[in-house]
């Protein structure tokens, strides 16, 4: 991993080197992952506007255990004012993409778009049995106190998906998710129990307050509640639009690295203020 650099409170990020012309993206990683997980794309999309990328509070190099509840969009807001953004692009991957929403809910003066690859976290509404299946599992092996099987559940879960094996993915990105999900695992198992905060309406009830462009991109292979997600977010957002590749599952950015970042400067470079 690139060198962390850290806010006062302990969030771990880096960011590229500042671009003139466009707004910087900000990337906020799913929670199968850490900041890693954009390494395939960066060097394509820092060539022409900076980049930040933040490892949430218990995730990658942030483990510094919050001092009262967890509250990630408190940090990523903080973390943009530290780097003294003032608005951005805002491309969140799964559980990533809830905190990208609800900052967008919260500051909308900071957000100019939305792009939601996929869906996840608090924006997930039904608990499909595909998804009960693999709580069941990952809930099974922690249990047990075996991280190996909960990360090989949410390997087979998110990594593969719904009709394919986990032979049939790029063996990197595998491994990488491997190494990304234990390192969560670990880090939550230091801290213990903690409380989380949680938007109030849910973000869930307040997608027609979302007055920005919003892109949702969706795999093929991923589970029957992210597809189910993006329909709500469609059917909300007064400016949404979607995106599905076919052959893919919970991480596109990761199986299709260089469509993802051509995807990532088509929007922004249409969506940056005129």
């Amino acid at each position: 991993m690139t060198d962390s650099l850290y806010t006062p409170s302990g969030i771990a990020y880096d960011a590229s080197a500042p671009r003139e012309g466009g707004l910087p993206v900000v990337l906020i990683h799913a929670g199968i992952a850490d900041r890693r997980m954009w390494d395939p794309i960066l060097g394509d999309l820092s060539a022409d506007r900076t980049v930040v990328r933040v490892d949430l509070r218990g995730y990658g190099a942030s483990t510094t255990r919050p001092e009262g509840v967890l509250d990630h969009v408190a940090d990523v807001v903080s973390t943009l004012e530290h780097l003294r953004i003032t608005r951005c692009h805002l491309v969140g991957a799964s559980f990533g993409s809830g905190v990208a929403t609800e900052v967008a809910l919260t500051r909308p003066d900071l957000a100019q778009s939305l792009l939601l690859c996929p869906p996840g976290g608090s924006l997930l509404a039904e608990l499909t049995p595909d998804l009960r299946a693999f709580f069941d599992a990952e809930k099974a092996a922690l249990a047990g106190g075996d991280l190996d099987a909960a990360v090989e559940a949410n390997v087979t879960s998110w990594v593969a998906g719904p009709g394919r094996d986990v032979a049939e993915v790029e063996p990197s990105v595998v491994s990488a998710v491997r190494e990304m999900q234990r390192n969560v695992f670990e880090i939550a198992e230091a801290w213990g129990d903690v409380d989380q905060a949680e938007l109030e309406p849910p973000a869930l009830e307040r997608l027609n307050e979302l007055d920005l462009p919003v892109l949702v991109l969706v795999g093929g292979h991923d589970l029957d509640t992210t597809h189910d997600a993006a329909r709500r977010v469609c059917a909300g957002a007064p400016q949404a639009r979607r995106v599905d590749w076919d052959d893919v599952a919970h991480l596109p950015s990761m199986e299709r690295p260089a469509e993802f970042a051509a995807l990532v400067r088509g929007w922004t470079t249409e969506h940056d203020p005129s």
